[in-house]
């Protein structure tokens, strides 16, 4: 609990100087008309009483007036307390939702995988721990096969149906560990952390199998493919840019199969064509 010192009540006070100056006459004005109770409502007699050499305050006096004083300044600082602490939850509820906005932000709304502004980070982190620790990962850029055709006949309501549920298969499909997010339209993407070759193979054609089932939803059958294009980092790009372009080519090489496939970057193919050209 934090501890409130002099120092920090004073700076309380400031912070609430309209309040502390209410409590402070209301304080006041409830200790005068106690002290005024116990002189039985004689406000001159009392005034004068204490101007007089010969008037003392009795034991019994100095007591409760000492207690009524000590009670005003207990419900004083006891408002600057609470004041500072109701400071305090509304803050820490601000920055609750400034983290729930951010998180929002991060999020896809339909299918609550991250989305590119949380995958881009991901991948700059994921590039440079490939230069500083010599890891090596793989992504992997998924486009709908026929997905179009749900939108077309059935509507865009049933086609969010539907994509919640190739969502749900590529996140069973895919590790743990795996960064899998949605990047708009049916467009996702899979971030495979400490991966080689081998098991970069694997996870693609696992994340591939995942549409080998036909789709059931709303009495209506659908039969998606899935075009997968992979890149191995840092060996087919070591830089964002670099990453996302070579996933996008080895992608467009994979449409090119029906149904489910998987194709991984070579520069041999999925160069540029004046690229290729200059390498001939």
């Amino acid at each position: 609990m934090r501890r409130f010192e002099p120092r920090s009540l004073i700076e309380i006070i400031a912070k609430h100087p309209w309040q502390s100056l209410r409590d402070g006459v209301v304080l006041s004005a409830f200790m005068t008309l106690a002290v005024l109770i116990a002189r039985r409502y004689d406000i001159f007699t009392f005034l004068a009483s204490l101007a007089a050499p010969e008037r003392t305050i009795s034991l019994g006096e100095a007591t409760l007036l000492a207690g009524l004083f000590a009670f005003c300044i207990y419900i004083f600082i006891a408002r600057r307390i609470q004041d500072e602490r109701s400071d305090e939850a509304y803050r820490n509820h601000l920055e609750a939702e400034m983290r729930e906005l951010r998180q929002l932000a991060m999020q896809d709304p339909l299918t609550r995988l991250p989305n590119r502004r949380a995958l881009l980070p991901a991948l700059e982190i994921a590039s440079g721990t490939c230069r500083d620790k010599c890891q090596c990962h793989a992504f992997f850029l998924l486009d709908l096969n026929g997905f179009k055709h749900v939108n077309d006949l059935y509507g865009h309501g049933a086609g969010d149906r539907v994509l919640q549920v190739v969502a749900e298969r590529f996140r069973r499909a895919a590790r743990p560990s795996d960064l899998l997010a949605r990047l708009g339209g049916d467009e996702f993407a899979v971030l495979s952390f400490d991966v080689d070759r081998h098991a970069a193979e694997v996870i693609g054609n696992r994340i591939a199998a995942a549409l080998d089932t036909a789709i059931t939803c709303e009495g209506h059958t659908h039969q998606l493919g899935v075009a997968i294009g992979g890149v191995l980092i840092p060996d087919d790009g070591e830089t964002c840019e670099a990453i996302l372009r070579n996933a996008d080519l080895a992608m467009y090489r994979a449409k090119e199969r029906a149904g489910c496939a998987v194709a991984f970057f070579d520069a041999r193919f999925d160069a540029p064509e004046d690229v290729r050209k200059v390498a001939g």
